[in-house]
């Protein structure tokens, strides 16, 4: 009978199993789901980085054109004021010239007179004759010296006018050619300054993609923490209600189990009724006791002896499990030992303890270090090793023990998240059954997810 309840629980954990499998299922996909999404957040925001490293670079580009055209921009404003001094330069040696040729004009003129009134006085004889009027030789050689004097005075005047154009001719030309140079120069340095202008708007178009890639990177980012947001809050839900589901599976498996237990015990009791020569029940113990004679229901005589409470001699507990009586600790030596070890186990020893079993596999409703576990019952079992009994799920136990803050967590303490509980390990780091893919590991950040609250044994 007992064996027939035992089966029948099981298979209604089973159906249990079954049912909240399908949400396990769901949960597991939405964590890979987020963990894609949250590869795909770290990737815009190494591109964003790489943007604004970009955009930084072009800025000190264009801040390098910028220099570069305002010395351009000062060195055409130099040449500016060279070109007008020069052509300054130009023009005065234009007056110089004019004035010369003046001169050289105004001195031939005169000589020219002076040639055309001997020649008019005197005809080709004109010097003859003014030499035979002199009155004496030293009249003679005065007029000669006079005549001498001029014709030297005449040839040097037209000498240095001459070489005054000359000169003031050749520095007009070489002030032309300095002008020429300085304009060339400039329009040299007016196209660098196109080029240079030219650079700087190419960069400064390219910092403006760069702006519109990082505004529209940054856009991706905040849909992709916003998605990461969506898929927790659901993970969450289906974890509180994978959970609800398991404790409503499990009472009314217990339930339907009691019940049948019962039902079946009544029919046992019925079947073992026994009864006197008169038709009325009585208690076979006593019947047997007394060595009174028995009938069952069909009025067969039976040895109330035979005739026992239990049909087996086994003992079962509520879940319809067999008790073994030699291998039950008796409770007095249970609270003992649990004292015992509690005293004994630091922290940091349910932390050795725990992280021994890394790497072993996590199992859905497991409680098993070796044989898988999940979270709540790695935790119930590490713990129960030094004398704590936890609550089974992990709702119950983000009420046991003694609360405390997450900046006072020691290592020890149970770290209790929305449907999931971890052990810390101090400096940031937890052990816990993570999922069926992980298994038992240690995660590097406890804040990976909202903490709800820390425990601590009490």
């Amino acid at each position: 009978m007992k064996k027939r309840i035992v089966c029948l629980t099981l298979a209604l954990m089973m159906t249990a199993a079954q049912v909240v499998s399908v949400s396990a299922s769901r949960e597991d996909e939405l964590r890979e789901e987020q963990a894609a999404t949250s590869a795909q957040l770290d990737a815009t925001y190494a591109q964003i980085d790489q943007l604004y490293s970009a955009k930084q670079q072009l800025q000190d580009e264009i801040n390098t054109l910028d220099a570069n055209l305002v010395n351009v921009m000062v060195s055409i404003q130099t040449l500016e004021g060279d070109i007008s001094n020069k052509q300054a330069d130009i023009e005065q040696t234009q007056a110089d010239l004019q004035k010369a040729q003046n001169a050289k004009d105004k001195q031939y003129a005169a000589m020219k007179q002076r040639i055309q009134y001997l020649y008019e006085k005197g005809g080709s004889e004109a010097w003859f004759q003014m030499m035979m009027s002199a009155d004496n030789l030293s009249d003679l050689l005065t007029k000669a010296e006079y005549t001498q004097k001029m014709y030297d005075y005449d040839r040097k005047s037209l000498e240095t006018y001459a070489n005054t154009i000359e000169q003031v001719t050749n520095l007009g030309n070489q002030y032309q050619q300095e002008k020429s140079e300085l304009e060339g120069m400039k329009q040299e340095y007016e196209a660098e300054s196109a080029n240079l202008q030219t650079q700087i708007d190419t960069k400064k178009a390219n910092s403006a993609d760069c702006d519109n890639e990082i505004a529209y990177a940054q856009e991706m980012a905040n849909e992709y923490a916003n998605l990461i947001q969506e898929q927790q809050a659901e993970i969450e839900q289906l974890e509180a209600e994978r959970i609800a589901a398991e404790e409503e599976a499990r009472r009314q498996a217990e339930a339907e189990a009691a019940a049948a237990a019962a039902a079946e015990e009544a029919a046992q009791q019925e079947d073992q009724a026994v009864y006197d020569e008169e038709g009325n029940e009585v208690d076979a113990d006593e019947a047997a006791e007394n060595g009174d004679t028995v009938y069952d229901k069909e009025g067969n005589e039976v040895d109330p002896s035979e005739v026992t409470s239990s049909d087996d001699g086994v003992e079962y507990d509520e879940y319809g499990n067999v008790i073994d009586s030699d291998n039950t600790v008796d409770p007095d030596s249970v609270s003992s030992s649990s004292g015992s070890s509690s005293s004994s186990g630091s922290g940091s020893s349910i932390v050795d303890y725990a992280t021994q079993f890394v790497g072993n596999p996590y199992v859905w409703g497991g409680t098993s270090l070796t044989g898988g576990a999940d979270c709540s019952g790695f935790t119930q079992s590490v713990y129960a090793q030094f004398g704590y009994s936890l609550p089974r799920t992990s709702y119950e136990q983000q009420n046991w023990g003694t609360e405390v803050s997450y900046a006072d967590a020691q290592p020890g303490d149970l770290i209790c998240y929305g449907g999931h509980v971890a052990i810390y390990m101090g400096n940031g780091q937890i052990v816990h059954a993570s999922n069926s893919r992980d298994g038992i590991k240690i995660s590097n950040d406890a804040t990976y997810r909202t903490i709800l609250s820390v425990r601590r044994p009490s």
